[in-house]
């Protein structure tokens, strides 16, 4: 454990070096922030409209988790399909290009120790993006009453998928010593599990089934509703596992060659 969180600690050093997790951190925040005060503008919009008609059935139906905090939250799931592929690039693809892969292959740490120590780094830079953007729920409940739990549920989903973005980003750098074609990689990869249900209503009861649970939009979308299902987090576990499992079988079979 204690090699894992040297080559963790190492690899979050590195990013806050380097100008990159600067760059990703500003454009996160930046854009997170242009959301939730236009989201929160629309919400304030529609109820002083909803005032000036006094229609209270329909204020009754405004509500700050389904018209801000949701739409936040999909969002920001937006930014980290961006913004991961260029925070994992660098995990592998670095030190195949600097020449230090090779001395890190030597080095007397196994391949599981390796890919998990790189895995944590990344996931803590990512556990780092979302909880600067926990501030935006924290105003809503100075100045509102939105509902703690179904925050708490969409921010637990939020880092789910941002921890699988970041095993699918860990395993495309194992693959190349190239960090553009890395990321570009990556990028590909996490669109198309973002939208691979969007044809599954036309696709029959079957596929449609199949495509809607390969999805992670589907099952992060459940857990944005409040809603915390079994098959929800084995799904995430599942994912995370598998590319880890991956990339330790890619990293190893460099090794050896």
């Amino acid at each position: 454990m204690r090699n894992i969180l040297a080559i963790a600690a190492k690899d979050l050093r590195s990013q806050f070096v380097s100008p990159i997790a600067y760059v990703v951190l500003t454009g996160y925040l930046l854009l997170g922030g242009w959301f939730f005060f236009n989201l929160l503008a629309r919400f304030n919009f529609l109820l002083n409209m909803y005032l000036s008609f006094r229609n209270p059935e329909a204020m009754e139906r405004l509500n700050l988790n389904e018209f801000v905090i949701a739409p936040l939250l999909h969002n920001l799931s937006v930014i980290l399909v961006i913004l991961v592929p260029v925070i994992t690039m660098r995990s592998f693809a670095e030190e195949k290009r600097s020449g230090t892969y090779e001395l890190l292959m030597t080095s007397p740490l196994s391949i599981t120790e390796i890919v998990l120590g790189k895995f944590f780094g990344a996931f803590a830079f990512v556990l780092i993006m979302v909880g600067l953007t926990a501030v935006y729920p924290l105003i809503l409940m100075l100045y509102g009453d939105p509902e703690g739990g179904v925050i708490l549920s969409g921010f637990l989903g939020l880092v789910l998928l941002g921890t699988a973005f970041v095993s699918v980003g860990l395993l495309t750098s194992s693959f190349t010593e190239n960090q553009i074609i890395a990321a570009v990689s990556c990028l590909v990869g996490l669109l198309l599990l973002y939208v691979i249900s969007w044809p599954a209503e036309t696709a029959g009861p079957t596929l449609g089934a199949v495509l809607k649970y390969l999805s992670l939009t589907e099952h992060f979308g459940e857990m944005v509703k409040g809603v915390i299902d079994t098959r929800d987090l084995m799904y995430f576990g599942s994912v995370i596992v598998l590319s880890l499992f991956l990339t330790q079988r890619s990293v190893e079979s460099l090794r050896w060659r």
